[in-house]
């Protein structure tokens, strides 16, 4: 069996997940959305499944695909101990655009005569 990260590297699951995220789909809404053959979704969807990432209802003759989240905790489990080197440089970003917000000075509007 693949490892969560082997089944996320691929592209087209990746971009199959990022649309699940808001909301579930059906194969077909899948298939349009990210202009990708029915068979090539279908396929993809079905290593999702296998590997717990997702899960299907049936809505009278459509098949509704909704993200599960408890195989991404692996990987958030994973990325835990890099945050540190994110966070510092978000926090150093966020004081570099304050900075520079408070030495530019506001325009004035002009009144129209």
């Amino acid at each position: 069996m693949e490892s969560v990260f082997e089944i996320i590297a691929e592209p087209n699951r990746r971009a199959i997940l990022s649309l699940l995220v808001s909301s579930q789909q059906s194969v077909g809404e899948i298939e349009r959305q990210l202009r990708m053959p029915q068979p090539t979704v279908s396929k993809h969807l079905r290593v999702l499944r296998e590997a717990g990432f997702v899960e299907s209802t049936v809505d009278a003759q459509r098949r509704l695909y909704r993200l599960k989240p408890e195989p991404l905790q692996e990987v958030d489990a994973w990325l835990a101990p890099f945050r540190r080197f994110w966070s510092a440089h978000l926090d150093a970003l966020e004081r570099h655009l304050d900075r520079m917000e408070q030495s530019t000075p506001t325009k004035r509007k002009r009144k129209r005569r």
